[in-house]
């Protein structure tokens, strides 16, 4: 069973992503001499959450969600566990992506996220952030979300990591408030729990990761969002709340003492 899901998932990712690529392409030609108007937006809308909720059909993911979601335009930070995160965000909000740099040339995965509008930063250059500030705002001046996750990693689900304050730079700087939220998730009784196959964390590496996850039966995903945005012009102290923002309301997926007996076996 689990091979058939295996052989049944990963062409309906494909075709799928495909079919969700062409249709963007084709919005994006028929509202061009809109350019940032509704009609444009509103298409966009609609294939990256038709394309994330895709996604979490062909997964066996299903997305519940705590809070109310902010109203775009906003600038959300959250934790940060897989790369299934992404399609979890994508399938319930009207958003783009801040992403490192690297992302960019990941074959298939980085054609989409280039089309979808990521915004990618260089942590290595400072010179970048003013580029990255512009993309924000023209993100926002288009009534868009901006969604970042400020671990700079992905984590087992143990714990929230710390935020790296760099990466915070331009919401401190151009004074945005911004929202929070958590995520987590559970796969069902009797199956690999998801802090090993969901999670991406560690020297795991992706496609045997990937293997095992598109063999689970399904698992759940929770996105927890904050009741208020929170501002500062201090990014230290912007990214000190906000962790602490998130962590209060994060349930971690396993204990800390058996993930780190199992790291040391």
């Amino acid at each position: 069973m689990k091979l058939l899901r295996l052989t049944i998932r990963i062409p309906a990712l494909i075709l799928v992503s495909a079919i969700w690529y062409l249709l963007w392409l084709i919005g994006k030609v028929l509202t061009a001499p809109f350019q940032k108007g509704q009609g444009r937006r509103r298409w966009r809308k609609i294939v990256l959450n038709g394309w994330g909720r895709s996604m979490a059909l062909i997964l066996g993911m299903r997305i519940r969600t705590i809070g109310e979601p902010p109203r775009p335009p906003f600038f959300l930070v959250s934790n940060h566990l897989s790369y299934v995160d992404i399609i979890a965000y994508a399938a319930c909000l009207e958003c783009v992506f801040i992403s490192r740099n690297d992302i960019a040339d990941w074959p298939g995965i980085g054609l989409l996220a280039r089309t979808v509008g990521t915004i990618f930063i260089n942590r290595e250059k400072l010179h970048d952030i003013p580029r990255v500030i512009a993309e924000i705002n023209e993100a926002l001046d288009e009534g868009l979300g901006v969604i970042l996750f400020p671990e700079g990693t992905s984590g087992a689900g143990d714990r929230v990591l710390p935020f790296h304050a760099s990466l915070l730079d331009p919401a401190a700087k151009a004074s945005y408030p911004v929202s929070f939220a958590s995520i987590s998730y559970r796969t069902r009784p009797g199956e690999t729990p998801a802090y090993l196959a969901v999670s991406w964390w560690g020297d795991m590496t992706f496609t045997p990761h990937v293997m095992e996850l598109l063999k689970l039966s399904g698992f759940e995903a929770t996105i927890t969002f904050g009741s208020h945005a929170i501002g500062s012009d201090d990014r230290k102290e912007l990214a000190k709340s906000l962790w602490r923002a998130v962590n209060d309301q994060f349930t971690p997926m396993v204990d800390s003492a058996l993930l780190g007996s199992e790291r040391d076996s």
